[in-house]
């Protein structure tokens, strides 16, 4: 991030002087399914151009990735209260009508902070719908994508580093990273905050960021 080296370590010792504890990981491939592997595919054209090929099939595919992802983690991370209505909804489903609405649980009761894939604006205003977030838990993904564009998974470290910045990271506070990639992949990362981050005085945000939140209606078209 602006330059920084991104340290990570499995020693005990170090949990004193680390910013966040790594809580859980959460990585789901669909690579075995050949429509899933196709669809974000790098090819040469005719003319010997490499570039990328996305299929039609690619928001399904990536709806399908992200529904397994957020199964599992939500098992992992939700209360009680929310993981019995997921549950027993899930249950329901698959014995009486699939075709019942799922039960979205309430990932705010789980996380203070989503870092979510900047891979464009749709993929936000879809997560943000699906999840019931607010406009303040996309903001560092909509500032991150209208200032850096589309930087692919890397742009989890810019939101992070955003949230930082603008003072909002406490002690205790869970973060929830989540990213795509190709063949196709939905991983996300869980952290929570070991101990109240003071406001950096450098990174990718230290010049600009009292210029952010931008407030302009059709912000992050990429």
């Amino acid at each position: 991030m602006g330059g920084a080296a991104i340290l990570l370590s499995n020693k005990k010792r170090d949990r004193y002087i680390s910013k966040y504890r790594l809580v859980h990981v959460v990585r789901t491939h669909k690579g075995t399914d050949n429509n899933a592997f196709r669809c974000v595919f790098e090819q040469q054209d005719p003319q010997g151009k490499v570039g990328i090929i996305l299929s039609k099939d690619l928001m399904v595919i990536a709806g399908e990735a992200l529904k397994s992802n957020i199964t599992t983690i939500g098992l992992l991370v939700l209360p009680a209260s929310e993981l019995l209505l997921f549950l027993l909804t899930l249950i329901s489903r698959k014995i009486f009508n699939p075709k019942w609405k799922p039960y979205i649980p309430d990932f705010k009761q789980a996380f203070e902070h989503f870092c979510i894939h900047a891979g464009g604006r749709a993929v936000i205003d879809e997560l943000q719908k699906n999840l019931q977030l607010s406009g303040e838990h996309v903001e560092a993904s909509r500032m991150t994508l209208y200032r850096f564009g589309n930087t692919s998974s890397s742009s989890l470290w810019y939101e992070m580093s955003y949230i930082e910045v603008k003072g909002r990271m406490k002690r205790g506070d869970r973060v929830w990273q989540i990213a795509f990639g190709s063949r196709f992949k939905c991983n996300s990362v869980v952290w929570k905050c070991n101990r109240t981050i003071k406001t950096p005085t450098d990174g990718p945000w230290r010049d600009c960021i009292d210029k952010y939140l931008v407030h302009i209606p059709e912000i992050v078209k990429l």
